[in-house]
């Protein structure tokens, strides 16, 4: 069947649909973000232009792009072939000499907040750099100590938050540097993707409790490594990057599976099946654990040359999960969670804390105010499940928050999703999505 005809997105509150019947869907997703941003900062310090195919469009990426457009590369939208599933346009990135002079807006990307300030530590000129309100609590720190540690100049008042100005002199002399990346795998990423162009390179080693989220450290080495950057991640806790060139790419985004697994997770609350087309067999997406997630709470999960598919019948069982590498499902396998036949508890996420808001907070507060019993524990949450009734969920500024939202509203009437167009950071025709996965009728969703 067709897709949809594309609708705006939602703004302000938004009832959750619930569903009356099985689900039947295809869902095809737009790419990664983690891949997109990641990308866009190899293209901008490349030797030669990039395409970057299927690029995610969304708040963040769109942040990221503007803000290599304030250094000076050029990131234009160009069409893609008609053979590229959901997509209009791809982006054409043109590096070109790093400059300062101007301000770069993160808005709640950490991606942004923490990968741009090492490119502009490489510009001519000073970069200034804020964000969201919510932005100016996430910790900052520990990359910004250690670009000072390798030659960088910059003034954040001493407060290892937004807003602070990096003061660029065209190079950087790079080095050797230590430093604790237990609040975010970003802060080690951030150093990495610069690391090329410093004139020494860059060893980092990190020192601390484990780094979280470390399929995302993968992804930054496998993508330097494609990008033609010599990486030696052969000691633990160590990551050494060469001074050398960085080639253009050309390049297909992946689909986001992070983005995916709310929708994968509908078929296992409603019942039925849904599918995501095109998921990768080999990734370094930390998205890719909710296969073996939903597997353990009772899904049927298969892997195909035509996507992954879930099969779900509405029972859920109870799970005992340390998401520590893949902390941004937490949200999503909460809301599962308040469904099944006993108690989970979510562990190795005490991280996230210090996301888009304390997610762990969050959610023990929404998911208690629908009826469930849920308790934060040192590092995650316990949660007990109980009769649901609907009511405000409120997200936070949260994207994640959203999802979880719409998941509950599948069993429980009266849902309604608070400023649901924050989603927009990740996935800004998510609600549209959703809401025609929801109607049989429709059946196909993309």
């Amino acid at each position: 069947m067709p897709s949809p005809d594309p609708a705006p997105p939602v703004t302000g509150d938004w009832s959750a649909p619930t569903a009356a019947a099985a689900l039947d869907a295809d869902v095809v997703l737009p790419g990664s973000k983690s891949l997109t941003n990641r990308f866009l900062v190899l293209a901008a310090l490349a030797n030669a232009p990039s395409l970057l195919r299927g690029p995610l469009r969304s708040r963040d990426t769109l942040l990221m792009a503007q803000g290599l457009r304030q250094l000076g590369a050029g990131v234009e939208d160009v069409a893609s072939p008609p053979s590229q599933p959901s997509q209009t346009t791809d982006w054409l990135v043109t590096p070109a000499a790093l400059q300062g002079g101007g301000h770069v807006d993160c808005g709640l990307a950490g991606t942004v907040m923490r990968f741009l300030p090492p490119v502009a530590a490489l510009a001519q000129g000073p970069v200034t750099f804020d964000g969201d309100p919510g932005a100016r609590v996430r910790p900052m720190g520990p990359v910004l100590d250690a670009l000072r540690r390798l030659g960088g100049d910059l003034d954040d008042g001493g407060r290892g938050v937004l807003p602070f100005t990096v003061r660029g002199h065209g190079k950087l002399p790079g080095g050797s540097v230590v430093l604790d990346a237990s609040a975010s795998s970003q802060f080690i990423s951030a150093l990495l993707l610069a690391g090329p162009r410093y004139e020494q390179g860059v060893t980092v080693r990190h020192v601390g409790e484990p780094v979280p989220s470390e399929p995302h450290l993968e992804m930054t080495v496998e993508t330097l490594r494609d990008a033609g950057a010599l990486v030696d991640d052969s000691e633990a806790n160590t990551w050494r990057v060469e001074p050398s060139e960085i080639n253009g790419l050309d390049v297909q985004v992946e689909p986001d599976l992070s983005n995916a697994a709310p929708f994968l997770a509908a078929a296992v609350v409603a019942g039925g099946r849904v599918t995501v087309p095109g998921w990768p067999h080999h990734t370094t997406q930390a998205g890719d654990a909710i296969r073996d997630i939903l597997d353990t709470m009772g899904a049927d999960v298969r892997v195909t040359r035509d996507g992954l598919t879930v099969s779900g019948t509405g029972e859920i069982s109870g799970l005992d999960l340390d998401l520590h590498d893949a902390a941004e499902l937490t949200p999503v396998v909460a809301a599962l969670a308040a469904f099944a036949d006993s108690p989970s508890v979510i562990r190795g996420v005490a991280h996230i804390r210090g996301h888009e808001t304390d997610r762990l907070a969050a959610l023990a507060t929404e998911l208690s105010a629908l009826g469930a019993d849920v308790k934060q524990t040192e590092d995650g949450l316990r949660i007990v499940p109980r009769p649901l009734l609907g009511a405000l969920f409120h997200t936070y500024a949260d994207h994640r928050m959203v999802m979880a939202g719409a998941l509950l509203g599948l069993r429980v009437p009266g849902v309604v999703v608070q400023d649901a167009g924050t989603v927009a950071k990740t996935l800004p025709e998510f609600t549209t999505l959703w809401e025609h996965l929801v109607e049989p009728q429709v059946g196909v969703a993309g």
